[in-house]
């Protein structure tokens, strides 16, 4: 890595850390200020819940810090005539973005690997604590179906893998055929292990000598398998977030269940690609700004840049949105335009000299 290289580098990266504790001070603080009568009695909890809401934070503050810090390093490198410099002994505008290109995309596909553990669940956490006063909170009544079983659950915590008063009711040729009833149950790898269950078999009745109602007992007995916990209480409140795990195990498990899977889709998507849209913009914005201060207002146009940053943030969000409600395609809403800021930062890319 040559040294030019190795100052961008280090200028962004400093700008990002700045730029990017300032949001998350301000987003926490205003937090703070909002939430405060409502905050647990508990000086443990209180810290708890500032720390679940500086990781919730994370999910708006990395993505506009990885475009705002190359902003901030352009308009520096300008003020400071460094740029011109830089040009003038023969360095080109692509060798330049370069670093600031592999800066920001390592910045994201970190933000996106923290996705596949559980700081996706910051916020529930945090709601929970500032609602509940704890972490997590068992669901009450649940009622599922899946495939040919519908399963109840009278009480699930999904943090412990633990359920309460469960009854699987089997269905065969539109007919109750099997229910099985179980005190109590927690789910262990693949399969929810039921303790003191009681099955209920009733046979098609065919002719009057024919086999009747069976009753079997069991002090442990494995079934619903990859039924996790988590996927059944997000599924079930439908409004939660999920981890990039838990959510392709959610679109496996539905997928044959005939079920509208948008929300699903949606949570995938923009686990995966919406955080690239902040390096594809990083490029893009690069050759859009000028590469010196003498014809140009850097206060004005630092502020349309960072409206234009804010814009097209606010736009795919929505998009999100209304892809996760059914409104139009997930891939529509969150593949289509992260692919075309993709292709439009590529071929700003290509078409310099």
């Amino acid at each position: 890595m040559k040294l030019f290289q190795k100052y961008i580098i280090f200028n962004y990266l400093k700008n990002f850390f700045i730029i990017f504790l300032s949001l998350e001070f301000f987003y926490v603080g205003v937090d703070t200020l909002s939430n405060y009568n409502d905050f647990p009695d508990s000086a443990n909890l209180q810290l708890l819940y500032i720390v679940f809401k500086t990781l919730d934070a994370m999910n708006y503050a990395i993505p506009l810090s990885i475009v705002f810090a190359m902003i901030v390093t352009k308009f520096a490198m300008i003020k400071s005539n460094e740029l011109v410099t830089l040009y003038a002994v023969g360095i080109t505008k692509k060798a330049i973005v370069q670093p600031l290109f592999l800066s920001s995309l390592a910045l994201a596909l970190i933000y996106i690997s923290l996705n596949f553990t559980s700081f996706s669940y910051a916020y529930e956490y945090s709601r929970n604590l500032l609602k509940y006063s704890t972490i997590s909170t068992a669901s009450n009544e649940l009622f599922l179906k899946n495939n040919n079983e519908y399963i109840y659950f009278k009480k699930l915590d999904p943090i412990k893998k633990y359920g309460s008063d469960i009854k699987i009711f089997t269905i065969k040729n539109n007919d109750l055929s099997q229910i099985i009833s179980a005190k109590k149950g927690y789910f262990n790898k693949d399969n929810w292990v039921l303790i003191d269950v009681v099955i209920k078999n009733k046979p098609e009745v065919g002719r009057i000598d024919g086999k009747g109602f069976t009753q079997e007992v069991y002090d442990k007995y494995k079934t619903l398998k990859d039924f996790r916990p988590k996927i059944i209480e997000n599924i079930h409140k439908g409004k939660y977030n999920m981890s990039i795990i838990d959510t392709i195990d959610a679109l496996v498990f539905f997928s044959s269940q005939n079920l509208n899977l948008d929300r699903i889709k949606t949570l995938l998507y923009s686990h995966v690609l919406f955080p690239l849209f902040a390096p594809f913009l990083v490029v893009i914005l690069f050759y859009k700004l000028p590469i010196s201060n003498r014809f140009f207002n850097l206060a004005f146009l630092s502020f349309v840049f960072i409206f234009i940053t804010l814009s097209t943030w606010g736009i795919l969000f929505i998009l999100t949105k209304l892809s996760s409600t059914s409104v139009i395609f997930p891939e529509l809403g969150v593949i289509l335009p992260i692919v075309l800021l993709g292709f439009f930062a590529l071929f700003s890319h290509y078409k310099e000299n």
